[in-house]
């Protein structure tokens, strides 16, 4: 039985190598039965000892066993690839076997895909994990590297098209065999290399599908400033490659999410930010700042986002990229959509496509195509909406990154707002026709659907823009700046200065802008929509900051008052989230704007009507206590005001009224403080603390804090669990101490948002946590001696 060759470059000899394998059989005494081949050879897979490659067996044995084992003659492949890939080889009779290797795992990797799960040959160990289990995804790391290994003096080449069916090959194993994306991952050196493979289209998409793969799963963040020449590679790539490449991007430049629960809370969130601190930018930053420094790469990204489907690549290079699609399962899905939506077109229209089998094509390149080929417009829209997806997304985490100025900036200067609004119709919320495109497993409906997920990215990318930042006005045209400024005028207050400061020549053009086009559909959605709460978002993020009166009435005199308080009450919406943010959206709309507490008054015009409303505030603070501040900080202006317009509603609103009656602020009051804790705070909830010491700061202001912090007290009583409460407000306001007065919060926010300096805040907590039991103003006075529990270190729990 003649021995096999050694492994190339391996050093490994054939005496080393027949030891090697005795040592691993445990002797002589017997071959091995195929089972416990495959389970020494995963065991060495996991040990890196003892059987690990096909070049440790002879080609006579494989054979023998793959008779036996129905191993289709992979081992056996291997072993003559090992042979045929060494330094000094041409690689021509390599890339035969490879052609030969890759058709018997793609079949299986796009029945895996296609959730057929049917396997191609009736065997109990598919062929994808025998081609990993003798050594195959090591060899190909090894093969596609070769680039970098000199040969006296010299870089070794392999063609295009052996690197294509190499990277083919190693993702279709990913795919069907688990375990092999995570070990790839792993070696740090060959993904850093993979990025090198990018710069030829031939082997393009499969790198950059590969590359998602594995940073997918890989454990560490790449730095995208390890890539060599960075610049240059993204530069060089054309738009559609760009496109693609931002699906890489989106792994690369989020921060890592644990997964956690526990990382979302304000406590570890402020210990992760300490750690920072001390550690400097993450990964996620460094790769933000490394692609802005790219010449041109966010005004490209803008092009992309507002390219219309007229402008998009031409059929036959789209028809070369779906031909990739099929072969490539990364995108079968799509592509089984895509394809569907074209059959039912090509039977209703003499335009016509021909798809090919897998592999088959011209001499070109080109899939074989009619000669009255030409591509289904359903198929044209799919392909942007696909590509935009992902270039939103990266705009958007850019944009929310720390070069969040430097960015708002670009995105402006390239227009990026008013060519979203000339795509508004057309394509963003364009209307589905009766054969709605929708993912293969996945109904019209159904979030992962493309057309709904770039909704949302659009909604998350309108809400990044315009939070707290003046270049919210380029969402309107200039008619509509034009109304903002009569709004002012006719109102006798300053024009605001951001809509002073605005660029004309940036803003939407078109009779609507993009903020009116939003609230058109808003008001159109149905009750059960999941863009409801989406859009609410993006509508409130415009309110945010400094209240506006100017801004209020613009949309108060769109209807928006009366649509979201006919979610609220008379649709009696369920949902939450949508309840949160129909909550937050109409605590900014009415904040300090008599004309909104008026409309508010006309519309709840029956005592059944505002029942129906106090119960969807009271059934959860934490998504209503944003509306409970609005209406408190309102209430407190409102009674300082000397106006007839003012007095009239205080007398007539009846949530005015509610609002007014000092039990009613201590029900709030306790459940708010009731509800949370140091542990449990978060992002979400820690506005409830917030609004409790509005509702303390405003009770302070008319020297009454004594008398709230003693009915607090009597109710803690009542409820049998004396000090319990005061307590747990005695740690939050400590927490709020640490959280809000590090040097690096922003605490600008509830400035503006309440009107009431940071310091009258500051204040108010230190006067709370005071620790002398003598001051009547100070929680300790109101916590009996045996129930004391304010000293606890809640960081440490």
């Amino acid at each position: 039985m003649a021995a096999a060759p050694a492994a190339a470059g391996s050093g490994a000899g054939r005496g080393r190598r027949a030891a090697s394998t005795v040592a691993a059989w445990g002797g002589w005494g017997g071959r091995p039965r195929p089972a416990n081949i495959l389970l020494q050879l995963r065991q060495g897979q996991l040990t890196g000892r003892g059987l690990v490659r096909a070049v440790q067996f002879t080609e006579t044995f494989l054979t023998e066993r793959d008779i036996q084992s129905k191993w289709s003659g992979i081992p056996q492949l291997l072993l003559k690839l090992y042979a045929t890939s060494h330094l000094h080889s041409d690689f021509v009779e390599c890339q035969n076997i490879l052609k030969e290797i890759s058709p018997l795992l793609s079949m299986e990797a796009m029945a895996f895909v296609t959730e057929e799960r049917k396997l191609t040959q009736e065997t109990t160990y598919p062929n994808t994990y025998i081609f990993d289990l003798f050594g195959g995804v090591d060899l190909l790391v090894e093969i596609l590297m070769r680039p970098t290994v000199s040969l006296r003096g010299q870089k070794l080449k392999i063609s295009d098209e052996m690197s294509k069916d190499c990277l083919s090959i190693l993702y279709n194993t990913c795919v069907c065999t688990e375990g092999v994306t995570k070990r790839l991952a792993e070696k740090n050196d060959f993904v850093i290399f993979l990025f090198t493979l990018m710069t030829s289209k031939k082997t393009f998409l499969q790198t950059a599908t590969l590359i998602e793969d594995i940073l997918g799963v890989k454990k560490e963040m790449i730095r995208l400033d390890e890539v060599p020449n960075l610049s240059s590679l993204v530069s060089n790539f054309d738009q559609q490659q760009l496109a693609n490449f931002c699906r890489i991007l989106a792994v690369t430049i989020s921060e890592m999410d644990t997964g956690n629960d526990d990382k979302h809370t304000l406590l570890a969130k402020n210990a992760q930010q300490k750690k920072s601190l001390s550690l400097g930018p993450s990964a996620a930053e460094i790769n933000q700042a490394a692609l802005l420094s790219i010449p041109g790469f966010v005004e490209r990204l803008c092009k992309l986002a507002t390219r219309k489907v007229s402008e998009s690549t031409g059929t036959a290079s789209f028809l070369q990229e779906l031909e990739e699609w099929y072969t490539w399962l990364d995108n079968a899905l799509v592509l089984d959509a895509l394809m569907r939506v074209a059959n039912e077109e090509s039977e209703h229209s003499q335009a016509s496509i021909v798809f090919p089998p897998p592999g088959s094509s011209e001499e070109n390149g080109l899939p074989h195509t009619s000669a009255r080929t030409q591509l289904p417009q359903s198929m044209k829209i799919m392909h942007e909406i696909m590509y935009k997806l992902e270039v939103l997304y990266v705009l958007c985490v850019l944009l929310m990154g720390r070069q969040r100025n430097q960015v708002h900036r670009m995105i402006a200067e390239f227009k990026l707002i008013p060519g979203l609004n000339n795509l508004f119709d057309k394509l963003i919320w364009r209307k589905h026709s009766a054969s709605a495109l929708v993912l293969h497993g996945h109904n019209q409906n159904c979030d992962c659907s493309p057309d709904i997920t770039l909704k949302i990215q659009f909604l998350r990318l309108l809400q990044s823009f315009s939070d707290h930042h003046e270049n919210k006005y380029l969402l309107l045209n200039n008619q509509e700046l034009n109304e903002l400024s009569a709004i002012s005028l006719k109102a006798n207050i300053p024009e605001v200065e951001a809509v002073l400061n605005t660029d004309r020549s940036l803003v939407c053009d078109g009779k609507r802008g993009l903020l009116t086009r939003l609230l058109q559909v808003m008001k159109k959605e149905p009750a059960e929509s999941s863009f409801r709460f989406w859009q609410a978002r993006a509508v409130e993020s415009f309110l945010r900051g400094t209240t506006s009166y100017a801004d209020q009435m613009f949309l108060l005199k769109r209807g928006l008052l009366e649509h979201i308080l006919y979610c609220i009450v008379d649709s009696e919406c369920k949902s939450r989230d949508v309840l949160q943010s129909y909550f937050d959206l109409l605590g900014e709309l009415m904040k300090f704007n008599v004309d909104a507490f008026k409309r508010f008054n006309k519309y709840i015009n029956t005592d059944a009507k505002f029942q129906v409303f106090l119960k969807q505030i009271n059934s959860s603070l934490v998504d209503s206590n944003m509306l409970v501040r609005c209406v408190t900080l309102s209430l407190d202006r409102f009674e300082n005001q000397v106006d007839m317009k003012v007095a009239e509603v205080l007398s007539e609103c009846r949530l005015l009224a509610y609002i007014s009656q000092v039990p009613t602020q201590m029900s709030f009051l306790f459940r708010l403080i009731n509800i949370i804790h140091v542990q449990t705070l978060t992002q979400e909830n820690v506005s409830c603390l917030n609004t409790s010491l509005v509702i303390l700061m405003l009770a302070r202001r008319k020297e009454r804090l004594p008398l709230y912090l003693r009915l607090l007290q009597r109710m803690e009583h009542s409820k049998k669990y004396p000090g319990f409460l005061l307590n747990n407000f005695h740690n939050l306001l400590r927490f709020w101490q640490q959280h809000y007065l590090h040097k690096d919060k922003d605490s600008t926010c509830l400035e503006n948002s309440s009107c009431i300096s940071f310091s009258y805040w500051k204040e108010t907590v230190s006067i709370l946590l005071n620790p002398d039991r003598q001051s009547p103003s100070a929680l300790v006075s109101y916590i009996e001696e045996p129930y004391m529990d304010i000293d606890r270190d809640f960081t440490e729990e």
